[in-house]
């Protein structure tokens, strides 16, 4: 899986171009756009310097090799925007961070709704909170949940409304069918005639209850 255009974007913007060497608020030699050794050659020196092609050059060759290795350890099929907001935050933290992490975790658990909350819990640089840092968690994190259909809510039997709608919709269906027998019987009416009607007065009183859950709450903004 390859990271999109608007992915690889986001790293560039954030890592910035620095054409000289220089030592990153975590005490790692970098250079170009966030390039250190441990993503791959060349070895970043103190003194070394390197134009803005070449570093665009190596940006992408970096960004293939952790893509490769980003897509290895995913359990759940994801989207492009998933995949390069999980790029760009394994490209900032480093594989065996992004290996052990919570965001992974939660992922493969398929979870994909916490992915944000746990993304904003590495904003920390140095030992200490780093605005950059948490302007880049809030983007990946934007960018992440772009492409992630709604959470669906949760029934009272803590699946999601619409498993729980399903179940409730097939045991009303069950009721009413055995219903319009049952009345059909009582009063010597014609099966589909008794079924018509308590099918209306079902689906009046799902309108009912789905105005109600949707309506707000007293004192709430909508």
């Amino acid at each position: 899986m390859q990271v999109t255009d608007e992915g690889l974007a986001l790293i560039r913007r954030f890592e910035g171009f620095r054409a000289n060497a220089y030592r990153c608020p975590a005490g790692v030699w970098t250079i170009g756009y966030g390039h250190t050794s441990q993503a791959g050659p060349p070895a970043v020196k103190p003194g070394m310097q390197l134009g803005e092609e070449e570093a665009d050059r190596i940006l992408k060759d970096d960004v293939r090799r952790f893509a490769d290795e980003v897509g290895a350890l995913l359990a759940r099929e994801v989207s492009g925007a998933q995949f390069s907001a999980l790029v760009s935050f394994a490209y900032n933290v480093g594989i065996p961070a992004f290996r052990s992490s919570s965001v992974l975790r939660a992922v493969n658990a398929g979870r994909f709704h916490d992915v944000p909350a746990r993304l904003r819990l590495w904003v920390k640089g140095g030992g200490r909170v780093l605005p950059g840092l948490e302007r880049r968690r809030a983007a990946e994190a934007e960018l992440f949940m772009s492409e992630t259909a709604p959470q669906a809510g949760r029934g009272a039997t803590g699946a999601p409304k619409s498993v729980e709608t399903g179940r409730q919709l097939r045991h009303a269906g069950a009721v009413v069918g055995g219903t319009a027998v049952a009345v059909s019987a009582a009063h010597a009416l014609p099966v589909w005639v008794s079924v018509a009607v308590l099918v209306v007065l079902v689906l009046a009183a799902g309108a009912y209850a789905s105005w109600r859950w949707r309506r707000p709450a007293a004192g709430k903004v909508a």
